[in-house]
């Protein structure tokens, strides 16, 4: 059964690893022999791992990357359905109406939130996608803040081709990342989207030959990411993420106030002085959370 989350620390999780350096946590799904499909403790690793990097400020950004042929094949039904078949029964050995339904609504949003997190922790999140993306995959990376692929990726909404609707996360932030029309067919149809189809609708920023390039040209981006002033980035991060689920003048007025509490001068005066000077701004890191 799926384990506390507050009970995973960074070097015990079993379907990733993870590295930091220079400010940018490295997450890498590890299980390239089951096409890295998520588990029962992939949903409570990937939220802890990304909760304990945000909340003790380990880095400025986060790239997630695989191993393997695949990116992820996603949700591992054979584990999620031995896992029912193994639930204990109600006192009196019977099914009460309504309760398969009930804790199946409750897996979902269990499984909503661990995804959901990438959206709304205070750092950028980098997705570097490799082969397949599939199922599950497309809720990740959609919930990440930019996505890169190689020439060999392909996304599929294949929720569809085993006769269920994707629930975890793919229309709310599909649709708001492509053409409307475009989302509707790849959910009809459960085809296969491939890279370069996938930049020319904006799914992703850059398709690179290989992994191996791909991974360098994502770290080059996150350097550059972790070279800026991290409340900057994250006010960023925040206002473009509140802006897609806002009017205008709710965005106009948010900024606003965002920027009256939290603007620093400070902050600003090293980064044109850096600019200047043509040096790396030294600049404060986001505070820890505390609980």
């Amino acid at each position: 059964m799926p384990r506390d989350s507050n009970q995973i620390g960074l070097n015990t999780a079993t379907c990733f690893t993870v590295s930091i350096e220079n400010n940018i946590a490295h997450i890498v799904l590890c299980r390239p022999e089951k096409r890295n499909s998520m588990n029962i403790e992939f949903w409570d690793e990937l939220p802890a791992l990304v909760s304990a990097i945000d909340d003790q400020s380990l880095a400025r950004v986060i790239v997630i990357s695989s191993t393997g042929p695949h990116f992820t094949s996603g949700l591992d039904l054979n584990a999620f359905m031995l896992a029912d078949s193994t639930a204990e029964p109600s006192d009196d050995g019977k099914d009460v109406i309504g309760t398969k339904g009930e804790t199946f609504y409750r897996n979902v949003k269990r499984m909503q939130k661990s995804f959901s997190i990438l959206e709304d922790c205070r750092i950028p999140v980098l997705a570097a996608i490799q082969g397949g993306c599939i199922g599950g995959g497309v809720d990740l990376t959609t919930a990440c803040d930019i996505r890169y692929a190689t020439e060999d990726a392909f996304f599929t909404i294949f929720e569809t081709n085993i006769g269920m609707t994707a629930d975890v996360g793919t229309f709310p932030r599909l649709a708001k990342l492509i053409p409307e029309g475009i989302v509707k067919e790849l959910a009809y149809t459960g085809r296969r989207m491939p890279a370069q189809e996938a930049k020319e609708v904006g799914l992703v920023n850059a398709v690179y030959p290989d992994q191996e390039a791909m991974i360098a040209g994502v770290m080059e981006v996150a350097a550059q990411i972790a070279s800026k002033a991290p409340l900057a980035v994250y006010g960023c991060k925040r206002m473009i993420n509140y802006s897609r689920d806002h009017t205008t003048a709710d965005s106009l007025d948010y900024i606003s106030i965002w920027n009256a509490s939290m603007l620093q001068p400070p902050e600003m005066m090293e980064a044109m002085t850096a600019n200047a000077e043509k040096r790396p701004g030294k600049f404060a890191n986001l505070p820890a959370k505390r609980s």
